[in-house]
C-alpha cells in the first residue's frame, strides 16, 4: 500500500488535540476524509460514535475495524485571571502533574500555557498559572502536556506524538478501509469510531447497546498498548489476547493469530501474541455485551504520556511527563496485516474446535 500517504495521516492525526467528550478536532479530519471517498458513507450514532461503511452489498457478516477517538487530557472549568481551574479525564498517575505544563487549544489553535500549582490528591481536578505573555483560555478548552518541537516527530524509527492512543489506532483503521475499499469482496469491512474510551469506554459502550451493530457484528479493536520487556517496541504488531480486565472473544482470537502467523510466514515480518494487561480496552466492553471481538495493538512508549513509567514505578528517575511514541515499522506492519488478511478472516480453516476433532479422533484409540 502507499506507506508515504498512510503515515502522514498518522502523523497529522496524532498531532490534534483532543480529551474524552470534546473529540471535535479529529472527528473533522474523519469528516474531510470520508467525505473525499465518495464510495464511502460516515454517519453517526446519538452518542457521537462515528461509522464508516461502504456503499457495497454485505457478502459476509459485518466486520468493524474500531479505535477511539479521544486521549487523556484535561478540560477547562474555569478561569479567573491568571489562574486557571481544570478538571483531567483519562488514567495518569498523581506524580506526573506536579509542576509540569500545559498547553490549551481551542479546536486546533494553541491558547497558550501554563503550569500545575494545586491538583487534588487523585489528579482529577487542579489549578495552573497561566505562564506570562499566554493567551487566556475558555472554559471548555482542551489542554493538554506541553512537549518542546524537538521531542516530537520520527527519529530512529520511532513516532514520538502527543497521542499515539488511540489516534493512531484512527488513522491505522482508516488506511486499512481505503486500501480495500476497491474491492467489492471486501464490502462487510467498515471502521467504527469511538468516543471517550478513556473514562470507561462510555463510546463503546453506547455502541453496543446502541442500534447500529447488528448481533452478528464481529469487532476487531486496534490499541496502543504499554510495551513490556516481553511486548517490546518493534518487536511486530500484537494479537492481544486479553487485558488488565478480561479475554476476548477466543474465535475471532484464534482466527486472528492463525492469519498473523501465516502472514509472517509468507513475509518474513514479525507479530507477537500477548496478553497485555497495562491497561484496559474496549474488546473488553464489546465482549461484556455480546459481540465477537478481539484485538490488535502496537506495544507503546510513555503509555498515556507518562514518561520512564517502568523507572518511576521503581523509584529510579522522577515523574516526567512525555511523548507517547510507537515504532513505524510496528504501524505499517498493523495496516499491511490487516489489508493483506482481514478480509478473508471467516475463511481461517482450521478453526480450534475442528483441530480438537481431529486430535480426538487420532488419539482415542490409546483410551480403549
Amino acid at each position: 500500500m502507499a506507506h508515504d500517504r498512510a503515515e502522514a495521516w498518522l502523523r497529522q492525526l496524532t498531532a490534534l488535540p483532543t480529551a474524552p467528550g470534546h473529540e471535535g478536532e479529529v472527528i473533522r479530519w474523519v469528516r474531510s476524509w470520508a467525505k473525499r471517498r465518495p464510495d464511502l458513507e460516515l454517519s453517526a450514532d446519538r452518542a457521537g460514535n462515528l461509522f464508516i461503511t461502504q456503499r457495497l452489498p454485505l457478502r459476509a457478516r459485518p466486520l468493524w475495524i474500531t479505535a477511539h477517538l479521544d486521549h487523556p487530557a484535561f478540560v477547562v472549568t474555569d478561569v479567573g485571571g491568571s489562574s486557571v481551574e481544570w478538571e483531567f479525564r483519562g488514567g495518569v498517575r498523581p506524580a506526573y502533574f506536579d509542576d509540569a505544563l500545559i498547553e490549551f487549544h481551542r479546536g486546533a489553535k494553541p491558547q497558550g500555557k501554563a503550569r500545575i500549582v494545586e491538583r487534588s490528591s487523585d489528579a482529577r481536578t487542579g489549578v495552573a498559572r497561566l505562564v506570562r505573555g499566554s493567551a487566556t483560555p475558555s472554559t471548555g478548552d482542551i489542554g493538554r502536556w506541553w512537549f518542546r518541537e524537538d521531542a516530537l516527530g520520527v527519529r530512529r524509527g520511532r513516532l514520538r506524538a502527543h497521542a499515539c492512543d488511540d489516534l493512531a489506532g484512527v488513522a491505522a483503521a482508516l488506511s486499512v478501509l481505503d486500501e480495500l475499499r476497491s474491492g467489492a469482496e471486501h464490502g462487510h469491512i467498515g471502521v467504527l469510531l469511538t468516543r471517550a474510551e478513556e473514562v470507561g469506554f462510555v463510546g463503546a459502550i453506547a455502541a453496543a447497546k446502541g442500534s447500529r451493530l447488528s448481533p452478528s457484528s464481529r469487532l476487531i479493536c486496534l490499541e496502543m498498548s504499554r510495551s513490556f520487556s516481553d511486548a517490546p517496541i518493534g518487536g511486530g504488531p500484537v494479537v492481544r489476547v486479553g487485558d488488565a480486565s478480561s479475554v476476548f472473544s477466543p474465535q475471532l482470537t484464534n482466527a486472528l493469530t492463525t492469519a498473523a502467523g501465516a502472514w509472517s510466514s509468507d513475509h518474513g515480518r514479525p507479530h507477537q501474541r500477548k496478553l497485555m494487561a497495562g491497561g484496559s480496552c474496549e474488546a473488553t466492553a464489546f465482549a461484556a455485551y455480546g459481540f465477537e471481538a478481539a484485538c490488535l495493538c502496537l506495544p507503546l512508549g510513555n503509555y498515556h504520556n507518562m514518561g520512564r513509567l517502568d523507572e518511576v514505578e521503581k523509584g529510579r528517575t522522577p515523574a516526567r511527563v512525555g511523548p507517547e511514541e510507537i515504532a513505524l515499522r510496528d504501524w505499517h506492519g498493523l495496516v499491511d496485516f490487516l489489508v493483506d488478511r482481514v478480509g478473508a478472516l471467516e475463511h481461517v480453516q482450521p478453526g480450534l474446535r475442528e483441530r480438537l476433532d481431529e486430535l480426538f479422533e487420532a488419539g482415542r484409540p490409546i483410551l480403549d
